[in-house]
């Protein structure tokens, strides 16, 4: 059985435990929003503000993503020693003030800087949210609500692309951000209603520099939690370069057209699919099985889509089935991963929050940023960049494991 090493007690839940679930994956979720939603308005944004660059549109999307990871640094500290609530808020308010800003700002420089800022509020989002569950489950427990919640949250980039194609359709970019404002402010005010204090006062930790320090060798150290937060930092990087690229594939390779959100939207409801499939399979067959078995499907997946590419083109359809077949996987692999790495870490569970997520995020980015601009009218990029991200995920896996994969429970550390 997986076990939790930590012995923070549970907190009482004054809430229920759907709405816990929905509250995290609505926090999450804005992450999602906040870059799916522009996938569509890319090119008008591009032409409205004078971006000639066409893979420098992408840079909307890097330059929040940036700003997501590095603030997750602070807010796990903080939210270990104040609580979850009140960080939170500030991080959720500095969101929605930067969304409503990007309504106004008239050059492409200005918006990349409201983008960047609007990360750093989105950081709380990310680093809480998960601090919240790891307060409240632990183990397999842990594994199926973050199931659950990632099922949630992966409804977003099945409709936010078909809402920003609306918002283009029958109004301009702009509208995109008025949208994003009124729902992330729609959310805060949930959270400032409902979300109760979860972090139990026995594991408050004083917010000095020895004490953060500490905490960041605690979680660093710890060689099962840093291995799976760098394997899923990699398989993170390659969805980051698809997203980054997808708009460019789906319309500018398949021209697909004013159809690319159901394009996006299809491999994404096959992952909500499969977080739900995994938060009913996780209590009997445990997070290792699970994880190891998506892992060694989605490198042979991308292995095959990477050697197609080394010889020719791939139709569409072809290009479809083999990375929603990756992605299915990878439902399985975030949310298993994600509850591994913070397993042992109960007792830091904000600090772990946000160091992982600053590895994940701002690493993925970079790895995502790097496939995106690699971009040359073909998919071979995207293809080799998922099957060697699939790769090194897996060594540091085996690491992880001590070389023994689909065990029931930690090796000896």
């Amino acid at each position: 059985m997986d076990q939790t090493t930590s012995t923070a007690p549970t907190p009482a839940l004054a809430i229920p435990r759907w709405e816990l679930i929905a509250i995290a994956a609505g926090l999450m979720a804005l992450n999602a929003l906040a870059i799916d939603i522009m996938l569509p308005g890319l090119q008008e944004i591009g032409a409205s503000l004078g971006v000639a660059d066409e893979n420098a549109r992408q840079y909307v999307i890097t330059a929040y993503i940036t700003g997501f990871g590095l603030a997750q640094l602070f807010f796990g500290p903080i939210s270990d020693r104040f609580g979850r609530r009140t960080p939170l808020l500030v991080g959720l308010f500095v969101y929605v003030g930067a969304a409503a800003v990007c309504v106004f700002v008239p050059s492409f420089a200005g918006l990349l800087a409201m983008r960047f800022i609007q990360g750093l509020g989105a950081a709380s989002t990310r680093v809480i949210a998960m601090s919240v569950v790891r307060d409240v489950y632990g183990g397999r427990a842990m594994a199926e609500v973050m199931s659950l919640v990632f099922m949630v949250f992966m409804i977003v980039p099945v409709i936010a692309p078909g809402i920003g194609q609306v918002i283009m359709l029958f109004s301009e970019w702009h509208m995109i951000f008025v949208f994003m404002t009124v729902v992330s402010l729609a959310i805060t005010l949930w959270v400032l209603f409902r979300l109760p204090e979860t972090l139990h006062d026995e594991f408050r930790r004083p917010f000095t520099a020895r004490v953060i320090a500490d905490g960041f060798r605690i979680v660093l150290t710890n060689r099962p939690a840093i291995c799976y937060t760098i394997a899923l930092t990699a398989i993170f990087g390659a969805l980051f370069g698809f997203i980054n690229s997808s708009q460019q594939i789906y319309v500018g390779i398949y021209d697909v057209g004013a159809m690319f959100p159901v394009y996006f939207a299809a491999v994404a409801g096959l992952m909500a699919v499969s977080s739900f499939l995994n938060s009913r399979l996780v209590g009997r067959f445990g997070m290792r099985r699970l994880a190891h078995g998506a892992l060694l499907g989605f490198t042979a997946v991308t292995a095959f889509a990477f050697v197609l590419t080394l010889f020719g083109s791939m139709p569409l359809w072809a290009f479809v089935t083999i990375f929603a077949l990756a992605m299915v996987q990878f439902s399985w692999i975030g949310a298993n991963f994600n509850a591994l790495a913070m397993e042992p870490l109960g007792h830091v569970a904000g600090t772990a929050s946000s160091v992982q997520g600053f590895l994940q995020t701002v690493g993925g980015g970079l790895i995502g940023a790097t496939i995106g601009q690699a971009f040359d009218g073909t998919v071979m990029p995207m293809a080799a960049g998922y099957f060697f991200a699939a790769a090194f995920a897996l060594v540091m896996v085996l690491i992880a494991e001590k070389g023994r994969l689909f065990q029931s429970q930690n090796p000896p550390v």
